[in-house]
């Protein structure tokens, strides 16, 4: 229990000192005012959005009187949270508990559920502040380390955090509430890939520093900007697109978290099942599911939970939301079908862990689409991802060799990969979607004739390669690390025996 506490406290010391100089912004505030809100917006890029900075506002928005959260906004925000702590907490810890032998069920789910607390504690000290305040390209400041300046005394009321559309704002923290969700999520995702080998204490480790430098950098170059309120003319349209993340600048769509959470939590994960190594026994002893009752039951909270993920991320309770929520419900039933079909031809026979692993390659798959794309789109994402995703967790796995325990990158990586690609296919107008945002002045969307796929499947593949490069060098160097000082891997002893007796003292089941 000490080694554990010291390792935490280290980790928390690493992950407020890194980035001592990184640029530090003025606090994020939305603008008091605008001229008139505009009619909705489409969400050009990433679901979350950054509170647009106070200095972007004109002389005459400042004198107009200070915006108003819209409460129906507000408690759409509230819920959609509410709904992704469920996809965690239990969705992901009894996906993955049933997913391996039962003398591992308690360990994976205290890996899960101490990682969430964990991440969603270092996201209100720090995160939160480095992710979505001005810095550079790649990082953000402190201008909200320990959620500073959320409260404002001289307004005597809340943050305002800006939305996709001119002129509507909601408030700050329930931004921030909805962000430390994301990252909950997607740093215990990556337990799935070395599970039932590693040791508590340098899961934990691993996370602070994987968080700190690499989801952090990642969520602030695909979803940080200024806001649609700060694009106030035209002459300023491109300084404040210069202020944005390296990715946002490029142009990449990824509405929910396709680039930063998915293919970032997968590659981690890879590394991981390589660097970790391969469990005791793998490729001689059986090590089938011990409940795929289980399994089925967090999967089907994944894909209830997965409507505040995709839906919320429109950050209004408006019609981008409604398209995203469909998308979600269509692409995922299509992604079902997909994975039955494929085994039934490989094997003759479709089974109920096909069908639950073909859920959530749908949910991951449309994630970075969902509200980017028309339904007919949304439907094809899906059943491409169901195909692809089978693949990825037989053919890709073998030849990759690596003891991927519950094929994290087969499902999170491929799939998030098929689903950033093809958003650039179907986000095109002549496809059914709905296009990109050409210039938030005016909020004017590109016209069909106008767009390039080829262009946008081009920008996608960019910040896909860069997610990955990016993830992978600060895994195997966040692994190595932790290796090092604390060691990754209980004794083979340990690991027979089984890491609930071993690193938790009891078990999930008895008799």
């Amino acid at each position: 229990m000490k080694k554990l506490l010291a390792t935490l406290a280290l980790g928390l010391s690493l992950g407020l000192g890194v980035f001592g100089t990184a640029s530090v912004a003025t606090a994020q505030t939305a603008p008091a005012a605008v001229a008139a809100p505009a009619a909705e917006a489409k969400p050009a890029d990433a679901a979350p959005s950054p509170a647009a900075p106070a200095a972007a506002a004109t002389a005459a928005a400042e004198a107009a009187p200070a915006l108003v959260p819209n409460k129906g906004d507000t408690a759409w925000m509230m819920i959609s949270t509410i709904l992704v702590i469920l996809m965690v907490i239990p969705g992901l810890a009894l996906f993955y508990g049933g997913l391996v032998r039962s003398k591992n069920m308690l360990s994976v789910l205290m890996q899960v559920v101490v990682t969430f607390s964990m991440i969603t504690v270092l996201w209100f000290i720090y995160g939160y502040s480095l992710a979505f305040t001005e810095g550079n390209a790649f990082i953000g400041g402190f201008d909200r380390l320990f959620m500073k300046g959320i409260w404002d005394n001289a307004a005597g009321t809340f943050a305002n955090a800006a939305t996709f559309s001119k002129g509507v704002v909601i408030p700050e923290i329930s931004f921030a509430a909805f962000q430390a969700t994301f990252a909950g999520i997607t740093c215990a995702l990556i337990v799935g890939a070395f599970a039932e080998r590693i040791k508590f204490s340098a899961v934990l480790a691993f996370m602070v520093l994987w968080f700190t430098f690499s989801y952090l950098p990642i969520a602030h170059m695909v979803w940080f900007w200024m806001g649609p309120d700060a694009y106030t003319a035209k002459e300023v349209a491109d300084e404040m697109t210069s202020k944005a993340g390296l990715i946002w600048q490029w142009g990449a769509l990824d509405f929910a978290g396709g680039t930063v959470v998915h293919i970032n939590a997968a590659v981690a994960g890879l590394v991981g099942a390589f660097m970790v190594g391969k469990r005791v026994g793998y490729g001689r002893e059986a090590m089938a599911p011990h409940s795929l009752t289980l399994t089925m039951v967090g999967a089907s909270l994944l894909w209830v939970g997965w409507f505040g993920f995709n839906a919320g991320s429109a950050l209004e309770a408006n019609g981008f939301a409604a398209l995203a929520f469909i998308n979600t419900l269509v692409a995922t039933a299509g992604a079902v079908l997909a994975w039955c079909v494929g085994e039934a031809l490989m094997r003759g026979k479709a089974s109920m862990l096909g069908a639950a692993s073909g859920a959530v390659a749908g949910l991951v798959a449309i994630t970075p689409a969902a509200g980017n794309v028309g339904i007919g789109g949304g439907l094809v994402i899906g059943i491409v991802a169901g195909f692809a995703c089978l693949w990825g967790v037989n053919g890709l796995k073998k030849m990759l060799g690596a003891d991927d325990s519950l094929d994290v990158f087969g499902v999170h990586g491929v799939g998030g990969i098929v689903g950033a690609l093809l958003t650039g296919v179907f986000n095109s107008p002549a496809l059914g979607g709905p296009s990109a945002v050409g210039d938030w002045v005016t909020v004017a969307m590109i016209a069909p004739d106008a767009y390039s796929i080829a262009a946008q499947v081009w920008t996608q593949a960019k910040a896909v390669l860069l997610t990955i490069v990016w993830s992978g060098v600060v895994s195997v160097v966040a692994f190595k690390i932790v290796d090092l000082t604390i060691g990754l891997r209980v004794t083979e002893e340990e690991e027979r025996e089984g890491l609930d007796i071993a690193s938790h003292g009891e078990s999930a089941y008895h008799g």
